[in-house]
Formats: structure tokens, C-alpha cells, sequence
């Protein structure tokens, strides 16, 4: 019986080796068997590890001195080596030194303290607005200025769950993976503007040195400036609910040519998402939008008022394109002329911007009445060849 009972410990000894052998330290997370604080990658995250570390010395340097004093005091003065206790009941330089003494400890530790504080509380000239919004449970980030002005969406646990259930291995950033990471660009001091939707959150990045609760109808804020690229992971460190445990934060930190090309690419995301080709869109919203995609894409060559440049470009005043049949105009937009100076615009424009010019074409000028099916639909286009 003991022979097996020590087989089934060195077996389980082993399993828990081969386990703790696989887990490894997560980028831009936490690490295994982690006691000190993260490094970071700011100035306020390597303020608050000096100021922890100084503190820490200056409390350990106090507990050694007292209590060594008091220790040896017990042992030296003991009554069997025959010392008799003091009769004294007051002594000024002692009242003195115990009040001095920490005093100026005190104020040694307050000042970098208060000055680090300070740091962190000063949102003042960001390069970069973000809104933070914190939901049970995911996040809503809102790029209120920047190259991603307007640019929002949801951060939300992206681990299977299978992983969570246990029907999978779990993988390298279990509980710590998002679909949509924040994204901010590179030694750029980003502001954080935090509220939350239903109760309180609280928005903690460890290499950012920075925590900071979001409260229902408040708005509190905080900053950070990275001054590496890389990938940073946090969680919300305030109890939240059923699922608070899986409300990670991830935050992609990226130079500033890739985050100019990132903000480029979300906001050509957003124009497309916020264009549905497949709803029904009024004549007068067409005609609206139709008029600027004309006058940023058109009016250069078939000029504002539709005439033309005689001998280089057409005009679409009285066109017998523009006036028949929509497919032939749709077609004619989409995939250009070859041959001639007519681009075709199926990869600069999307469906809704071409059904709104060449709506705005038919009922511009004169050809405003004399037109067949003037009104063209975005679906329309969408079911076009591309």
C-alpha cells in the first residue's frame, strides 16, 4: 500500500512539474510566479516602482532599528544579569528625536509620493482623447480627436469557451484576449476619459502604471504615455458581476506611421459599416450625399455645372448615359472607360457613394425630370457586376 501511495505522489509530483513546466510568461501580462510590481513601460509606472521600493527601505531600515533596539534592550538589561529597571518617567531629547525624527521621514516620503500624484492627475495637453466605457462586461472605446477621430467600437473577450468550460487546452493569453484591442500610438501622451454603462469598473494596465474607476454619470479620467511598442494587457480590477473576470484590457501600442495607417483603415471601416447598401435610402438623402461625392471625386473634370471640358472630358448635362438606363451608368462608374481619362471607381467608392453621385447626376442641371429611373438604390449597385 505504501509502495503505491508513493508511486501515485511521484506521479502527481510529475504532472504538477510538467504543468507548471508549460506555463510561461504572457507578453505584455502577467508572469509566472510574479511577486515584484511590472517594470513598465511610462514614467508614472517607474515613478510608483522607485517610490515602492524606497518606501519599502525606508520601513524595513525602522523595523530593524526599533525592534533591534527593543530585542537587544531585553536581552542586555535583563533582570538575571542583575539590571534594575530606570525610575524615570520623562526625558526632552527622547520626546524630541521621536517627534523630529519621523517627522522628517515623513516628509522624505511625502514629497516624491505627492510629486508622483501629482504626475498622475496632470490629463493636461494629451496628444490623444479616448473614451472608455466600461459595460457588464466588455469595453466601448470612443477616439474622441487624432488621426481616428470618431472611430468606436466594443473590446470583448475573445477566449472559446470551450476554454473556459475545460473542453479545450487553454491557450497562451487565456482570459487576457480581445477582439478589438485599443489602439494608441507610440511616446504620445493619451488621454483617458472613463465612464461606465450600469455599475462601476475600473480600467488597471500594470505596465501603464495606472488604475482608474469608471462610475455610472461620471466621467473621471487618466493618462499614460508608452514609451515602447508592443502589446499590454490589464483587467478590470473593481468587482463588477457574474462575469468580471472576463472583461480583460488590451492595448496594441504602435508607431506613429502604423497607427496613422490603423486609423486610416478603422475609419474606411466605419464609413462602410455606417453605409448599408441593403437599406432603403430616401431620394433626398441620395441626392445629399451624392452632391459631395461629386464634388470630391467629379467636379474636376465634368466641372460643377456638368458641361464639361469640350474635347477632354464629357459632359453629363444631357448625357444620354446619364438619362438611360441606370445599369449602363452603374457600370459605366464602377469599371470606368478604358481608353479614356474615366477611372473606374468600384475600388474607391462604395456601393452607397456610387448609387447617391449617380443619383445626384440625374437630377442635377436639366436633367432633372427627363431621365429614366433617376432614383438609384445602393442595392441596386451592390447586385451590379464589381
Amino acid at each position: 500500500m505504501k509502495k503505491w501511495r508513493g508511486i501515485l505522489g511521484a506521479c502527481a509530483m510529475l504532472a504538477s512539474g510538467i504543468a507548471c513546466a508549460q506555463v510561461k510568461d504572457m507578453p505584455g501580462g502577467p508572469k509566472v510566479d510574479q511577486l515584484n510590481l511590472h517594470e513598465g513601460v511610462t514614467q508614472i509606472a517607474h515613478d510608483v516602482m522607485w517610490l515602492h521600493w524606497m518606501m519599502l527601505s525606508i520601513c524595513l531600515v525602522i523595523f530593524l532599528g526599533v525592534f533591534g533596539v527593543m530585542f537587544y534592550s531585553i536581552w542586555a538589561h535583563r533582570k538575571s544579569r542583575g539590571h534594575q529597571p530606570a525610575t524615570f518617567h520623562e526625558h526632552v531629547g527622547v520626546e524630541v528625536a521621536w517627534t523630529v525624527i519621523p517627522f522628517f521621514i515623513v516628509i522624505a516620503m511625502a514629497l516624491p509620493a505627492t510629486k508622483a500624484v501629482v504626475a498622475m492627475k496632470d490629463t493636461s495637453s494629451p496628444d490623444l482623447t479616448v473614451k472608455v466605457t466600461g459595460y457588464q462586461w466588455k469595453w466601448g472605446y470612443e477616439y474622441i480627436d487624432g488621426p481616428a477621430s470618431g472611430v468606436k467600437f466594443l473590446s470583448t473577450l475573445s477566449t472559446p469557451r470551450a476554454q473556459i468550460e475545460g473542453r479545450e487546452p487553454k491557450g497562451e493569453f487565456y482570459l487576457m484576449e480581445v477582439d478589438n484591442p485599443l489602439v494608441v500610438p507610440v511616446d504620445q501622451k493619451v488621454r483617458i476619459v472613463l465612464t461606465a454603462g450600469d455599475v462601476i469598473h475600473s480600467w488597471m494596465v500594470p505596465d501603464f502604471g495606472i488604475k482608474q474607476d469608471a462610475i455610472p454619470g461620471f466621467l473621471r479620467d487618466t493618462w499614460f504615455r508608452a514609451e515602447k511598442v508592443g502589446t499590454y494587457r490589464g483587467q478590470c480590477a473593481e468587482l463588477c458581476g457574474k462575469d468580471h473576470a472576463f472583461m480583460p484590457i488590451v492595448v496594441e501600442v504602435k508607431s506613429k506611421d502604423d497607427y496613422a495607417k490603423w486609423a486610416d483603415e478603422q475609419k474606411k471601416k466605419l464609413a462602410s459599416a455606417a453605409d448599408d447598401p441593403n437599406k432603403q435610402w430616401t431620394e433626398a438623402d441620395l441626392l445629399a450625399r451624392g452632391e459631395k461625392v461629386y464634388g470630391a471625386n467629379c467636379v474636376v473634370c465634368h466641372q460643377a455645372t456638368g458641361k464639361g471640358v469640350p474635347g477632354s472630358f464629357p459632359a453629363l448635362d444631357g448625357d444620354k448615359i446619364v438619362l438611360g438606363p441606370q445599369a449602363e451608368q452603374i457600370k459605366t462608374v464602377l469599371h470606368g472607360r478604358p481608353g479614356t481619362p474615366m477611372p473606374a471607381f468600384m475600388n474607391q467608392l462604395n456601393d452607397v457613394e456610387v448609387a447617391a453621385v449617380i443619383t445626384y447626376t440625374r437630377h442635377a442641371w436639366s436633367n432633372a425630370g427627363k431621365g429614366q429611373d433617376p432614383t438609384v438604390q445602393p442595392s441596386t449597385v451592390k447586385s451590379s457586376p464589381h
